[in-house]
């Protein structure tokens, strides 16, 4: 249960970074209160994974999540270059989110 709540934290950390996009320095309302309400959403699923999983690897993964599903996402809403090595960047960051979790209790 705690490795579930940590991915739904590392997706409510992509939600609230792409959110920061749309809130346009935090001056248009609804994207703001979206962010905010992602951001809180977040913390607690973390805060709630990392009753079990041991802090660093809890911390790596769920920014690890949060980096490669904002990339992703920025690549696919923003128009961002998706090129080989910025690819194989994001692939490295999912080998070492599987890493962590097959060496993680």
């Amino acid at each position: 249960m705690a490795w579930l709540s940590l991915f739904i934290a590392g997706l409510f950390e992509t939600a609230w970074a792409i959110g920061l996009k749309y809130t346009e320095g935090f001056t248009r309302l609804w994207p703001s209160i979206f962010t905010i309400l992602a951001m809180i959403a977040s913390l607690l699923f973390l805060s709630r994974a990392l009753r079990t999983i041991p802090v660093g690897t809890g911390y790596a993964v769920w920014t690890g999540i949060g980096a490669v599903g904002t990339a992703i996402l920025g690549i696919l809403l923003f128009s961002e270059p998706a090129t080989f090595v910025r690819l194989a960047c994001i692939g490295l960051i999912v080998a070492g989110i599987i890493g962590l979790m097959l060496v993680s209790p």
